[in-house]
């Protein structure tokens, strides 16, 4: 039986080659769901080369909302998957390139959902724009309100993200208006979920990515931040949201950072990690993962100011 259907479909990490020339599979990178294994056939990326290529070369996530065959070679494969749009983001670490991440997605008719970048460049302004987003069918109300809107730092779901350097999840976009400058866009339009991830960049300013989605279509079936404790020896799950596993939990769990599996590694590396067999992850990430019935994991190392990492976000897919 295939796995539930989820906004984001699949991701994949790439890795700077020893050699520093080209950009190379990270282990355990491809596939995070089985029917995108075509996704992974790329041998590798060189500067501007393929999505991967481009944000690399650019230093700033590179957002496609169509899939463009001048910058992603395998068109046929990711839409025969469901695959419609995607989002590649350079993850630094002390101003070296730890890694590129990049997030397939796919839209859903009658199931409206966003993929959008913000950006901010604070040598020029205190404000967060769009910079381009991926919109499904009946969400064009909240698209064309979305590419008016201008952000104050600290202001809707991007500008919390960029202000804080902290993940941003909103349960209700509709009933969250203090938090969501689009609520009633979001609300007409059926989108209920928003979760906004901050990124460096080689430049100045900061990017959020945000995805959004409803309940019939969730982004992921669930969402995780992991923060480690004062000793660095272990993370606790300090929220969690699935809407195949009663919502919102508060159940304790504990990782150790010296055990292994993709949030550990997320965290002690810098290098967003992918696991496509969860039921091999330590106890509650494998538990959770059974529970909603995903197949992979997605675990992305939240960076402040270049060169901390606070906590990890995990996506199950």
């Amino acid at each position: 039986m295939p796995p539930p259907l989820t906004f984001v479909r699949a991701a994949e990490t790439w890795v700077p080659s020893a050699d520093g020339a080209q950009l190379v599979a990270a282990p355990n990178s491809f596939n995070a769901r089985k029917r995108l294994e075509g996704l992974g056939r790329a041998a590798g990326f060189r500067r501007g080369e393929g999505l991967p290529g481009r944000a690399w070369e650019e230093g700033r996530p590179v957002l496609m909302r169509e899939l463009d065959p001048a910058y992603f070679q395998r068109v046929a494969a990711a839409e025969e998957a469901g695959v419609s749009c995607a989002i590649a983001v350079p993850v630094f670490l002390n101003g070296m390139l730890k890694a590129v991440l990049v997030l397939f997605c796919g839209h859903v008719a009658e199931r409206p959902n966003a993929l959008e970048l913000w950006h901010a460049d604070a040598k020029l302004t205190s404000d967060m724009t769009l910079v381009d987003g991926a919109y499904g069918s009946g969400a064009q109300s909240f698209e064309t309100a979305s590419r008016a809107t201008v952000l104050a730092r600290g202001h809707g779901l991007p500008g919390m993200a960029w202000q804080h350097g902290e993940i941003q999840f909103v349960e209700d976009l509709s009933a969250a208006a203090s938090q969501f400058a689009r609520a009633e866009q979001a609300g007409a339009a059926g989108m209920q979920r928003g979760l906004a991830i901050p990124f460096g960049s080689r430049s100045e300013g900061g990017y959020v990515v945000a995805l959004l989605a409803g309940a019939a279509l969730p982004l992921a079936l669930a969402v995780e931040r992991w923060d480690p404790d004062s000793s660095k020896r272990k993370m606790s799950r300090t929220y969690a949201f699935s809407e195949r596993h009663g919502g919102r939990s508060t159940a304790p769990a504990e990782l150790a950072l010296d055990v292994d599996g993709a949030i550990a590694a997320a965290y002690t590396t810098g290098v967003p990690a992918v696991s496509d067999n969860p039921a091999n992850e330590p106890g509650p990430v494998a538990a959770m993962a059974s529970a909603v019935g995903a197949s992979a994991i997605v675990a992305i190392p939240i960076v402040w100011g270049g060169s901390l990492i606070r906590g990890v976000v995990t996506l199950y897919l």
